[in-house]
């Protein structure tokens, strides 16, 4: 009996989930083979540039860079707080004695067990769990790169290099992505506790939302691309 109620949430939930995964392989693909295409390969190409520009110009731009880095510690340090405590809120929930999951019970479709609302939950908590751990880490990258950007860069030091920094600036942002995908991808997940159609219904939805937020489009792209021919046929001259 238990498993006639739960085959919705074994059919729908892995498969919403899969959608979600199946457009982020996909998005790795094309940041690695076309990054001008996607916002990721464009932020991480301008992002190398200012690394450049603030390096050479340190004298006049380090405050400049001080603050910049600041902003970017201070996104990720509300991510990780929001993160940690939705993971303590999650845990008061599942160690309670008291049902929650009752007024529900005959309004939603999916199962109701005890198994199935422990399960819901705890696949919530880990999820959240993970999302810190990236933010974390990505404070942890940034903040080196706020002491190393304003280091001066002489002959003697052949291992702090601009390229160096870029790398660690890099790691930290990339970190900082997947940390907020995590975030996204239990949204989807929060609608689990009102049933499995609702998280099938969602992640169909944030492919498409997700895709206009990724991607280049348009006159941007056409820009990009022309800027780049005639660049091409001038250095040909």
């Amino acid at each position: 009996m238990e498993w006639k109620k739960c085959y919705l949430d074994v059919i729908l939930v892995p498969l919403g989930l899969l959608i979600t995964v199946a457009y982020h392989v996909w998005l790795w693909h094309k940041v690695r083979t076309q990054p001008m295409t996607t916002i990721i390969g464009t932020n991480a190409s301008g992002r190398r540039m200012w690394v450049s520009a603030i390096i050479k110009d340190n004298d006049k731009k380090n405050i400049l860079a001080v603050q910049t880095i600041r902003n970017t510690i201070m996104g990720s340090t509300l991510m990780a707080t929001t993160s940690i405590l939705l993971c303590s809120g999650l845990a008061a929930v599942i160690s309670s004695t008291y049902s929650i999951k009752k007024p529900l019970n005959d309004t939603i479709y999916g199962a109701h067990g005890e198994f199935m609302a422990a399960l819901k939950y705890v696949t919530l908590l880990l999820i959240f769990l993970f999302s810190f751990l990236c933010h974390s880490l990505s404070i942890r990258f940034v903040n080196q790169v706020n002491f190393l950007i304003n280091c001066p860069m002489d002959h003697t030091c052949m291992v702090i290099t601009p390229e160096y920094v870029y790398e660690l600036l890099e790691k930290g942002f990339v970190l900082n992505t997947v940390g907020n995908r995590l975030f996204y991808a239990a949204l989807p997940l929060l609608l689990w506790i009102f049933g499995p159609v609702l998280v099938f219904l969602c992640s169909v939805t944030m492919v498409p939302v997700l895709y206009n937020l990724d991607f280049v489009f348009g006159s941007v792209s056409g820009k990009v691309d022309e800027n780049r021919n005639s660049s091409d046929f001038e250095s040909s001259v």
